[in-house]
């Protein structure tokens, strides 16, 4: 298994691509994820449960438009080739969508399979198919309704 560094890199690169291209696609992109907490901050949610260790990497915006976006790098199953989201962090997105009115998007890369030896914790598995929806289809207005 790669070391937390090596995973970290990956992940930001990652992280940066997608925004650079939802920014070519006409989306604000705002990097906001543990990321921009300090080490020690980190470190202190790393040692909860709290729902904030699973904040998405990225707020966009287009037009009025607002969606919260978690980068997954190496998350695809070595085994069935199907996209893994730990299931805290699906629980955590459910939590932040009803509390914000928000929408969540997952975008994965294509650098393969994660190794076959994961960090232990519940995921779920799903086919690419089954998540396609496109954020450049999203061009709706926020709006509340009385």
């Amino acid at each position: 298994m790669a070391s937390y560094q090596q995973r970290k890199a990956t992940g930001d690169a990652h992280e940066k691509h997608v925004a650079r291209e939802l920014t070519l696609r006409g989306w604000g992109v705002s990097f906001w994820e543990q990321g921009t907490l300090t080490a020690h901050v980190r470190r202190a949610l790393r040692a909860t449960d709290t729902s904030i260790r699973w904040m998405p990497d990225l707020i966009a915006v287009r037009g009025e438009g607002l969606a919260l976006v978690d980068c997954k790098s190496r998350m695809t199953s070595g085994t069935t080739h199907r996209h893994a989201v730990e299931r805290a962090a699906v629980h955590a997105h459910l939590q932040l969508t009803a509390w914000t009115c928000l929408p969540v998007f997952y975008v994965f890369d294509d650098h393969g399979p994660r190794a076959a030896r994961g960090s232990g914790a519940a995921y779920y598995l799903t086919a690419l198919r089954s998540l396609c929806r496109s954020m450049p289809s999203l061009a709706y207005a926020n709006t509340v309704t009385s």
